[in-house]
């Protein structure tokens, strides 16, 4: 059975297989913007001057990308001429024909994070094991002499990397950290937040279902663990919120992927469930506020 860095791999080139019109995959995404291009070559980055040709022009072309992703402030319809697609009128007098879109669940830009940076240094004790079945890696060091208010966060932090190594590195290192952590993970629980948060921000449906699926590792990992998270409900919780009813709606039919556990609405109440039975008996009352729409899983 393959881990679940090696099940993403094993997804993603399914994907590339099905999808004819290649619009998978990290190579069209670093094209549209939407992830960093990382280095120019295996030795590192080309001095400004001394850039190649084709380098130059995928530059260029990402850069334009990652442009039209950011937000732009718009000012008021009456004082510039919006084009039609931003949902106004072709007259800058008149009112708009309809409102903008909101993008709430708009994918956002996934800038590099701290474990590129320090995989990339060579900083992390960890090498992936070559001919492993499956996929393992092979720590240089005794996991129980691991510095985990050290190591974690940077782990945690490689979650939203959908480039592998990276992400083959940083979701396999994370559950290896988090089997073998036992009490040394709950003093480390305030130093995953912003990590997790920032992945969630992104908006990348993958990257949510791969935290997601972490966090329920994390609360079962120790005891304590679900009831030191209730009071980061508020920083964690707004994104579950947005896509709690992004379900399959199949009708009769079978979901035959379900083992994938890549349906997003029933893992985030999968999660939602997790929470509330682990964190006490205030977990419920906190994920009510922030999340109206679930119902407990133990009150009848």
């Amino acid at each position: 059975m393959p881990g679940p860095a090696a099940t993403l791999m094993i997804e993603d080139a399914l994907q590339a297989m099905v999808r004819k019109d290649g619009m998978v995959g990290t190579k069209y995404e670093k094209s549209k913007g939407f992830i960093p291009m990382g280095s120019h070559c295996c030795f590192g980055d080309f001095p400004t001057d001394y850039l190649p040709e084709g380098v130059k022009s995928k530059l260029k072309a990402a850069q334009r990308a990652r442009t039209a992703l950011l937000p732009r402030i718009k000012s008021d319809p009456g004082l510039t001429i919006p084009s039609k697609i931003q949902g106004f009128s072709w007259n800058p007098h008149l009112p708009p024909d309809e409102p903008p879109f909101a993008g709430a669940r708009k994918r956002q830009i996934i800038t590099a994070s701290q474990f590129r940076n320090f995989y990339d240094r060579g900083d992390l004790p960890i090498c992936i094991l070559h001919g492993s079945v499956g996929g393992k890696i092979t720590w240089k060091v005794d996991l129980e002499r691991l510095d985990y208010h050290h190591f974690l966060p940077i782990f945690f932090e490689g979650l939203r990397e959908k480039e592998d190594p990276y992400r083959f590195l940083a979701v396999t290192g994370t559950y290896d950290m988090l089997a073998r952590g036992g009490p040394k993970i709950l003093p480390v629980v305030p130093q995953l937040i912003i990590p997790m948060k920032t992945a969630f921000n992104t908006k990348d449906p993958a990257i949510i279902c791969t935290v997601l699926k972490v966090l329920q590792t994390l609360v079962l990992s120790a005891d304590m663990i679900g009831e030191a998270l209730v009071p980061y409900y508020r920083q964690i919780l707004p994104t579950f919120a947005l896509y709690i009813g992004k379900n399959k709606n199949l009708g009769h039919l079978m979901d035959y992927a379900q083992r994938k556990r890549l349906n997003l609405g029933e893992l985030i109440h999968e999660t939602l469930e997790i929470l509330e039975a682990h964190g006490g008996e205030d977990a419920f009352i906190n994920i009510k506020y922030m999340i109206p729409t679930y119902e407990s899983c133990s009150k009848a």
